[in-house]
């Protein structure tokens, strides 16, 4: 097989959130949604791939210093590399050898800058999710086949020495999900209830806006939770919370936490977690933490400190990085230390999560005894790829909940084009549903999505989206974000 890259394109759609999304340091309000547009030749057969992502503040880097447009020039600048590395590649043999070359360029190429691995890497990913689409689509099959039959090419062993000698197909699920579990956002400015939307500030689009709405509007059966770092108000907004899942979800609800990276140590950490443990009213509602995610900030949370305190710790709850999960060997470092395990996104790789997957499989055979986590988080990805696309993987990897809030923060593909938006309900109408405004809207359903449509399709999205009609990047400035 040869497959190589001809030609990229890089366009821009503006979006705007319906209501203000906070995560950790930041708040979204409206986000470039960046398509990057392959076309490669797969054996003879040329063929277009597509990858996207919305560019937001202060989650490849934490650094409060900086501006959005700061930020915003740096995740270009990745891209813009990655994509420069990728049109100067020979032909490869297979996707996972030319992403794995266009990797070791951008590695060797970041080493000289100031740029974290989440954020360099993040630039390969773009174009790595593109050429896989272009993969699919040009030999006729579906990621879920790509990945079992390994035409993909990964070598588990590359990233991962304890996998040397296996394929993919021996350590993965024999099939994908076909409905997954939506495990939803509350975000740290997020309104509990009705009551506690100002007047003015309420929606009128149709949509859930409180958690007690969305709870009864979607049937939500899992949660992720926001931590602010301050134990007082955490404390509050959990019984709050609780009250409003036992009064609204079913008896089996579960969520998890995100601790945003508030804690430098284990020891604070551990004493919130001991001090809301103690809280009577919310014991019942601890036990059903399935997971914390991050809470120790991922310049500190791999640390030999880290190790050393978590290790000591015996009555942890199950933790797992997701920020921390930078480099190749990140999982295997955090499982060292003492976690339970980590994160997947498409922006930190589908080749990553693919071989992260195999590792904790891989692990739990040895030892069956223990939890190894690998969960789905988000990063207010809208379709109809990127959203799309990550959950076709996670599907893929046998995760049963993932957490989406795109279709929460942004009023469903209102956003697109109409000529886009009939494509879409066309295509994936068990996934999506008409809005009484026309546009598509993610179908939830007792707390589940259908994801057939998604994972029967080349590489989720299925149909053939021309992103050129969008902004080129060249001819876009953050200054139009206002506007």
């Amino acid at each position: 097989m040869k497959i190589s890259v001809q030609d990229i394109h890089l366009n821009v759609l503006n979006m705007r959130t319906r209501m203000p999304f906070r995560y950790g340091i930041a708040s979204l309000e409206s986000v470039p949604h960046l398509f990057l547009r392959v076309t490669a030749e797969v054996d003879g057969t040329t063929a277009v791939g597509v990858a996207a992502e919305g560019l937001p503040p202060k989650w490849f880097t934490k650094n409060p210093d900086t501006t959005f447009a700061e930020d915003l020039d740096e995740m270009l600048a990745v891209i813009r590399q990655a994509v420069a590395f990728t049109l100067d590649m020979p032909a490869a043999s297979t996707p996972f050898d030319l992403w794995h070359e266009v990797y070791l360029r951008q590695l060797e190429w970041a080493a000289g800058m100031s740029y974290p691995p989440l954020l360099w890497g993040f630039g390969v990913t773009m174009v790595e999710r593109a050429v896989i689409d272009a993969f699919c689509r040009a030999t006729g099959r579906t990621l879920a086949h790509a990945m079992r039959d390994n035409s993909l090419g990964v070598r588990l062993g590359a990233l991962h020495e304890e996998l040397a000698g296996s394929k993919p197909a021996d350590l993965l699920p024999e099939r994908a999900k076909r409905t997954m579990i939506i495990r939803h956002t509350v975000g740290l400015a997020d309104p509990l209830t009705d009551s506690d939307v100002p007047l003015e500030e309420r929606l009128t689009d149709g949509l859930p806006q409180s958690l007690e709405a969305s709870v009864q509007f979607y049937g939500l059966t899992h949660l992720k939770i926001k931590l602010s770092g301050d134990t007082s108000a955490d404390i509050d907004r959990l019984q709050r919370i609780a009250r409003i899942m036992e009064t609204h979800a079913p008896a089996d609800y579960a969520h998890t936490l995100d601790g945003n990276e508030f804690y430098t140590e284990v020891g604070p950490f551990q004493e919130f977690w001991e001090t809301i443990q103690a809280e009577s009213t919310l014991r019942s509602f601890l036990n059903r933490a399935l997971f914390v995610e991050q809470p120790l900030h991922r310049d500190f949370a791999l640390g030999e400190a880290v190790r050393a305190d978590l290790q000591r710790w015996d009555g942890r709850p199950p933790l797992i990085i997701d920020e921390s999960d930078g480099e190749m060997r990140s999982l295997g470092d955090a499982l060292a230390c003492g976690y339970a395990g980590g994160s997947h996104k498409n922006c930190k790789g589908v080749f990553r999560g693919i071989v992260n997957a195999c590792l904790l499989a891989h692990y739990r055979r040895q030892d069956p005894t223990q939890a190894f986590i690998l969960s789905s988080e988000d990063l207010c990805s809208v379709g109809p790829v990127a959203m799309i696309q990550d959950l076709t993987v996670a599907a893929n990897l046998g995760i049963t909940h993932a957490e989406r809030n795109g279709h929460h923060y942004f009023a469903g593909l209102s956003m697109y084009p109409k000529q886009v938006q009939e494509q879409v309900l066309a295509t994936h109408g068990t996934f999506y549903r008409r809005h009484k405004k026309g546009y598509p809207a993610l179908d939830v359903r007792q707390g589940r999505v259908d994801v057939s449509s998604i994972v029967d399709a080349p590489f989720g999205y299925g149909f053939d989206l021309d992103t050129t009609q969008f902004t080129p990047l060249d001819a876009w400035n953050v200054a139009s974000l206002a506007e």
